[in-house]
């Protein structure tokens, strides 16, 4: 066997996904927290500002720090006094639009076949949800967080993809070297990047995101079935 932990991405590769998410997690979201002053344009726009600067975080902050500084820049001093509000919409609404992301039996199967081999598997998903949102995504994919040995959120951890200090400081994390790691994602740009600090890579093409139209044949890659076989023939 060629390697000893498998990391995988979440949204698009163990949980399907699609652009109907960014429309219905908005949606509700503006829903949420219209009543308390946010206008949606702006709340999203401001989101979205959150989110780059959490892409360039350097690691000395956490994500969730980076964040709400950016929030803050924008909407004005104290605007983290509304983050009940936000967390709100995780707890009560958030689940209302897991129909948008259907569950696919076979990332529980995968899951299954790497436990029974007892290879650990990490939630290498890109830290820019709060603990509580990456939990119910996991769920809504047939799966929990007993299932991983670790998990990426926006409070856990100051890189995100495709930066490769995130993977760096995962590999760190679980004591482990890249050549003892595969990353599963579906996306070129941020999930395949894993394979210059030496890792294997599979990029799942069910959801998949190139957005450079790079040539995917450099790469193991296939459908869920694909990557069922890969494993089973790489860990027996």
């Amino acid at each position: 066997m060629s390697f000893q932990y498998v990391l995988f991405d979440l949204d698009g590769t163990l949980l399907p996904m699609d652009k109907r998410f960014d429309r219905a997690y908005f949606g509700g979201l503006c829903k949420r927290l219209a009543p308390h002053g946010y206008e949606p344009d702006a709340l999203v726009s401001t989101i979205w500002e959150g989110v780059k600067e959490m892409v360039k975080n350097d690691g000395s902050r956490t994500n969730e720090e980076v964040f709400w500084d950016a929030f803050e820049r924008v909407i004005g001093k104290n605007a983290r006094a509304d983050e009940p509000y936000f967390a709100a919409y995780y707890e009560e609404d958030f689940d209302s639009i897991a129909e948008v992301c259907p569950c696919d039996p076979r990332a529980r199967q995968i899951l299954d076949l790497l436990h029974e081999k007892k290879i650990p598997a990490v939630l290498a998903t890109n830290p820019i949800f709060p603990a509580i949102a990456t939990q119910k995504r996991m769920a809504w994919a047939g799966l929990s967080s007993e299932d991983f040995i670790f998990y990426t959120t926006y409070e856990n951890f100051g890189y995100c993809k495709p930066n490769l200090d995130y993977y760096r400081a995962i590999l760190k994390k679980i004591g482990a070297e890249p050549h003892e790691c595969l990353m599963v994602g579906n996306d070129v740009d941020e999930d395949m990047v894993a394979r210059e600090l030496g890792m294997e890579v599979f990029l799942l093409t069910d959801c998949l995101l190139n957005r450079q139209n790079t040539d995917i044949e450099q790469y193991p890659h296939g459908n869920f079935d694909d990557l069922i076989a890969f494993l089973t023939k790489k860990i027996g």
